[in-house]
């Protein structure tokens, strides 16, 4: 028994752990005689493989932590990233097809041709090792996706200028974690002659503070308003920041009630995550709370907050300049990742109220993920894909069928966005159970 432990602390210690992706003589001898069993690829041939074949996994291998330090990961959506030390736990619920395209990857190639064995020891079938590593995906120029695009901020992105007086920090269109500071949606401000308004609180008080900083570089004027467009953590558990600046915060009577209901439990898991980056966060609930208007005028400039209906969660509401023809949606509307359904969103009901959104025909839109856009290409990924998603499952409803024959709904036109591997399967499996019951 003493033996057999000590073998496997071994083991946990030489291989998951190198920050550095340093090995030494004989880990890097250990892992020749593994390598030459497993199919090996280069750039040029990953490159390819990507172009070619849409399903393919992408598994890095390496630790959260070394991603952040070595510059990033493979820009693929189809890549996750399970550390080696947990490959043969998390693989069969990340990767429950043994015959699916399989690529293993990690710094410098120690690795990932040991994880790629284990994966073909486990019974997968189509398993290759990309042989040149990371460093050598980078070196090459090929695109590439960093846990953090400003190492130096809370912001995952600073705010850009959208148009003339409106600006947003674009968050990580994937999920939050520790090192995009909880910064995956957008925070956007409009600046006018007589202060600013600033949608969403952020996720936590020190990504909040940033913020702040940011829009003090830009302007003078003081932060008047902070909208929250929902009751999510990453719009509305930063308020407290605000609140301390003497700002009052806005927000739709339905996401105050969420806020008290579940407030506590969402904040509870953001500190779990951000850890020390949650320093400073307490629960505050909204100042002022509306039903399906509230109209401010500030420096002159119209500012309408509209609850147009039910859609992604409850109290969603978007930001509305009728002047500049500008709506700021929340999660109305997606383009740039997948759109989940949660458990409470009403798919038929979003449908109904995208009527009344599509009515104000803006001409710029700046969703609540993703960079600026157009309404033809929200509409595409966000009207279209419901309607798609409804209508085949529709089918399947009235056929009697069950919910694995919703979970082989092809999905794979949005196979390109980030969260899809997480949220497709979840996405058919909730429109399902809301339709079989006549939802």
């Amino acid at each position: 028994m003493k033996r057999w432990f000590w073998i496997v602390v071994v083991s946990g210690l030489l291989h998951p752990a190198s920050y550095a992706e340093q090995a030494s003589e004989s880990i890097a001898g250990s892992a020749a005689p593994v390598s030459t069993s497993v199919d090996n690829i280069n750039t040029p041939a990953l490159q390819a493989l990507i172009k070619q074949q849409k399903d393919l996994v992408l598994i890095d291998v390496r630790t959260p932590g070394e991603i952040g330090a070595l510059g990033g990961s493979i820009d693929y959506p189809g890549e996750i990233n399970i550390p080696r030390g947990w490959l043969e736990f998390r693989i069969k619920d990340e990767v429950p097809d043994k015959a699916a395209a399989i690529v293993v990857y990690c710094g410098t190639n120690i690795r990932s041709p040991l994880a790629a064995r284990t994966l073909m020891q486990m019974g997968y079938k189509n398993v290759k090792n990309y042989e040149s590593g990371f460093v050598d995906w980078k070196k090459s120029g090929a695109a590439i996706k960093t846990p953090d695009a400003e190492p130096n901020s809370m912001l995952y992105r600073k705010p850009v200028k959208v148009i003339e007086g409106v600006y947003s920090a674009f968050g990580e269109t994937g999920p939050a974690s520790y090192e995009n500071s909880g910064h995956n949606n957008n925070l956007t401000f409009i600046v006018t002659k007589e202060g600013v308004l600033v949608v969403n609180a952020g996720d936590n008080y020190l990504l909040a503070k940033a913020l702040h900083e940011e829009i003090r570089k830009i302007t003078d004027q003081p932060v008047k308003y902070v909208v929250l467009e929902n009751g999510q953590g990453h719009a509305m558990l930063g308020s407290n920041y605000w609140k301390e600046q003497g700002v009052p915060i806005l927000a739709h009577k339905d996401t105050a009630r969420e806020i008290e209901k579940y407030g506590y439990d969402v904040l509870d898991v953001m500190q779990q995550g951000r850890r020390d980056k949650a320093l400073g966060t307490e629960l505050t609930l909204p100042d002022k709370t509306f039903d399906d208007k509230m109209v401010i005028t500030l420096g002159g400039k119209t500012i309408e907050l509209l609850h147009l209906g039910p859609a992604h969660s409850p109290g969603d509401i978007m930001v509305w300049l009728p002047d500049d023809s500008l709506i700021i949606t929340g999660d109305m509307a997606f383009h740039q990742r997948m759109l989940p359904v949660f458990e409470h969103t009403d798919t038929a009901a979003w449908l109904e109220t995208w009527e009344k959104f599509a009515a104000l025909n803006a001409k710029v839109v700046v969703p609540g993920h993703g960079v600026t856009t157009t309404m033809p290409e929200v509409t595409k990924y966000t009207r279209d894909y419901l309607m798609y998603m409804r209508e085949q499952i529709g089918k399947i409803v009235e056929e009697g069928g069950s919910l694995q024959d919703a979970y082989a709904i092809d999905q794979s036109a949005y196979a390109h966005l980030p969260t899809f591997k997480i949220l497709a399967k979840q996405n058919a499996g909730r429109i399902f159970r809301a339709m079989e019951f006549g939802e």
